[in-house]
This record gives C-alpha cells, sequence and structure tokens, in this order.
C-alpha cells in the first residue's frame, strides 16, 4: 500500500529537499513521489538567500573611504588609489573589482549597511561566526541558529524543505541547525538526476532489497530509523523527478553565469530551484578565501570579482524569469579587518564592515553611519548598526515573522527594504 499525500506531507516527504540518502529509491517509494510531484501546486512566495563570505571580509577595501586621510596613512601599501574606487559620493565608494555592484546600485538593487558590527567584539572565526549565525553576542555554540528559529516559526505551504544549504564541501551552518525543520544540504542537481532510474550492480540491488524489506514493516513512528528512510527516499526521488519534468515542460532560459566562479554555479543551481517553483524559503551559500593576512590586494580583488559578478549574474537571471520581486540577498561576513596594514601586505582580524543587501525589493543606497577612523577601540573602528538590526528587519518585513519571537529583544530596524 503506498503511502498517502497525508501521510508524506506529515513526515514531511515533500517535492525539494534533495536529501542525498542513497543512489536508489524502491519501486513503491518511486510511485508515491512521482504522485506527490505531479500532485504539489507552485507556490509563491518571498525567499531569502545568504551569501556567506567566510574568513572576515575587508570592509574598508570594499567600501573604500578613500578620503579619510587616517585610511591612506595607516595603509600605505593597500589602501585602494582615489583615482580607482568607483565612487558612491564624495566620502566613500566601491572596491574597482566590484563594477557588477556599481552597476547594480545604479539599477536600485543594492543596499550598503555601513558600519555593521556587535558590542564586545570577537576576532576569533569561529567564535565571531557563532555570534552571527546565532544572533546571540553571548557565546552559545550550542543554540540553534537564528534562520532555524525563524524556519521553526514560520507557517506556509506543506511538503517542501524550508530551507536548503548549497555547497559541495561546508558543513550546514549554524544560522540554519539545530531547528525542528530538516534542512538539506546539496552541491549540483546532477547528483540527483543520476540517482534517477533503475539501479545498477550488486550493491544498488542489495540497497534496493533492504529498502523494501523496511517497507512491507510497520510505518515508523517519529524519530524512528524506518521514518528516517522513509523521508529521505522519498524526498531524493521527488525532487528529481519533479525538477526533471518541469525542466521538460518548460526548458529553461539561456542565463550569462560565469563558468569559472564556484558561486556563480552554486548561485545558478539556487535560481533553477527557484524558477522550478519551490515552496523553499531560505537558501544558504558561501564563498571563502577571505582570510587576507598576506598578499592581501590580488586575493582580495579576485574575491570581489568574483562575487560582484556572480550575483549580478543571478539577479539578472531572476530578471528574466520573472521571479526578481519575491527574492532578497543578504552578504555578510564574521567581521572586517583591522585599520592598520600588517607587514605581509595583509590585514588582521578586526571588527566592523559592511553588509550588502541585493534585489529589487531593496531601498539602494548606502544606509548607517561611515566608519570614523579617528575613534578607535583596541585599533578597530567602533560599529554603527548593530547586525541584529538587519536581522530584525528581515524578519518583520521580508520573512513577516516577528523578529523578538526570534532575537529575543526588539531591535530598531533599518529603512533598507521597499515601502519602509
Amino acid at each position: 500500500m503506498h503511502p498517502t499525500r497525508r501521510e508524506m506531507l506529515r513526515l514531511g516527504l515533500g517535492s525539494s529537499a534533495l536529501l542525498a540518502c542513497g543512489p536508489t529509491v524502491p519501486l513503491f517509494l518511486a510511485r508515491s513521489a512521482h504522485a506527490l510531484a505531479d500532485d504539489r501546486p507552485d507556490a509563491k512566495g518571498r525567499i531569502l538567500v545568504v551569501v556567506q563570505l567566510d574568513g572576515g571580509n575587508d570592509g574598508l577595501n570594499t567600501v573604500v573611504p578613500y578620503r579619510d586621510d587616517a585610511y591612506r596613512q595607516r595603509r600605505p601599501k593597500l589602501a585602494i588609489p582615489a583615482g580607482e574606487v568607483l565612487k558612491i559620493n564624495d566620502r566613500v565608494g566601491l572596491h574597482p573589482s566590484l563594477e557588477p555592484f556599481a552597476k547594480l546600485l545604479e539599477q536600485e538593487q543594492l543596499a550598503i549597511v555601513q558600519g555593521v558590527g556587535y558590542p564586545n567584539p570577537n576576532r576569533s572565526h569561529f567564535d565571531s561566526m557563532a555570534i552571527w549565525q546565532t544572533a546571540k553576542t553571548k557565546l552559545d555554540k550550542a543554540a540553534p541558529g537564528w534562520l532555524a528559529r525563524a524556519l521553526d516559526r514560520q507557517t506556509g505551504p506543506d511538503g517542501d524543505a524550508a530551507g536548503l544549504h548549497i555547497h559541495e564541501a561546508f558543513p550546514l551552518p549554524g544560522a540554519l541547525s539545530g531547528g525542528r525543520q530538516v534542512v538539506p544540504s546539496m552541491a549540483r542537481l546532477e547528483q540527483f538526476r543520476r540517482r534517477l532510474g533503475m539501479p545498477q550492480g550488486a550493491e544498488a540491488a542489495a540497497q534496493i532489497e533492504a529498502l523494501d524489506r523496511l517497507a512491507r514493516q510497520e510505518r515508523g513512528t517519529p524519530g524512528s530509523p524506518l521514518q528516517f528512510v522513509e523521508r529521505c527516499s522519498l524526498i531524493t526521488y521527488a525532487s528529481s523527478a519533479r525538477l526533471e519534468q518541469i525542466q521538460k515542460d518548460r526548458p529553461a532560459a539561456k542565463a550569462d553565469y560565469p563558468e569559472f566562479y564556484g558561486l556563480a554555479q552554486r548561485l545558478q543551481l539556487i535560481a533553477q530551484l527557484i524558477k522550478a517553483g519551490l515552496t523553499t524559503s531560505i537558501y544558504y551559500t558561501h564563498l571563502d578565501g577571505f582570510d587576507t593576512h598576506s598578499g592581501q590586494l590580488s586575493q582580495h580583488a579576485n574575491l570581489l570579482g568574483e562575487l560582484g559578478t556572480s550575483l549580478r549574474a543571478f539577479l539578472n537571471d531572476l530578471k528574466t524569469s520573472g521571479e526578481a520581486e519575491r527574492v532578497v540577498v543578504l552578504v555578510f561576513s564574521e567581521f572586517g579587518r583591522r585599520l592598520n596594514e600588517n607587514g605581509s601586505g595583509g590585514t588582521d582580524h578586526g571588527t566592523a564592515a559592511p553588509v550588502f543587501l541585493l534585489g529589487q525589493p531593496v531601498k539602494a543606497g548606502l544606509h548607517g553611519s561611515p566608519l570614523d577612523l579617528t575613534r578607535l577601540e583596541d585599533g578597530d573602528p567602533i560599529h554603527s548598526v548593530d547586525f541584529r538590526q538587519i536581522y530584525a528587519t528581515l524578519l518583520d518585513r521580508w520573512l513577516q515573522i516577528p523578529h523578538r519571537d526570534i532575537l529575543g529583544a526588539g531591535f530598531e530596524l533599518l529603512p533598507v527594504l521597499q515601502g519602509s
């Protein structure tokens, strides 16, 4: 007897979670998954895409205070010349590798929040990232992530995975961990296409036999190994079947993503999933390499080039497909870099840095106050915007979840979204 649609949705067996639970699916699961995929209506909802810059992005060479004497004096080798800066106003501008961001700013699709940080800053990669991911400035690495807490409170269409983590190497980020929702990780759509079809080889046959043997037993109780097997198998197959069918019915328009950038390929996958009609509301990915203690000039320029080019391609893809109005992108790093350059042509761990919000729903321009490089604490600029204000704004005004319930306190909202 096949699982009913109600039973499958009760188990969270939707059409998009893409868990890699094994390369094969028993026939009875395949039939049920096909039925669910065929019966699942598309549901258009708001989406948040998070891009985590790992290593500590040098905010001062990203949003450059090119007129500031202290900036040039403290960075005699690393300061970006004023003539190369992509000027936003008469005080600050973008790194020359962020020309795609400058174009997005002209198109009113880029909001720059200056001087973002938190009280009593922590310069440890792991500790500071845990603070950003849990939204708790008192370090608690065991706390559920802020997005995990948000997903647990979210109401909406049943079936699809509420969140997806997109990366081939990084583990599930703390922001999505610890909640009641299952948030799968995946790397490439091709992995799941290869899982479709009849299995081959003795090992695949043995796996099918084992799953069929389990399937003939009583349904698993919540949390049991049997329920886990049912859930993983159905999600994997239903997701693949649904995406394959959608691509047959509605071939994807060619999008201009640079093939040599890993971030671009991950964002292209996210765009495919969005255009496929999944009801997933949170997508999360990474760009690493920002721990620029030495040789920073070329390394940082290359990273910012990848970031800007990839995100512009992503937003152009969404605009072409008619999905742009329902997607906001958040770009953050665990901390900035110190004002002083070091002796190795780089910068060390700092504190405050800019955060970016991108997309048609944002209120474009500069937000917050420029960093005051004459007012330092332990050699670092002092933040003027608490990062939890950005989270609060996204929760209240984008995801429509009361931020006090998630963050545990009230924070002043920022005018970074249209209508705010």
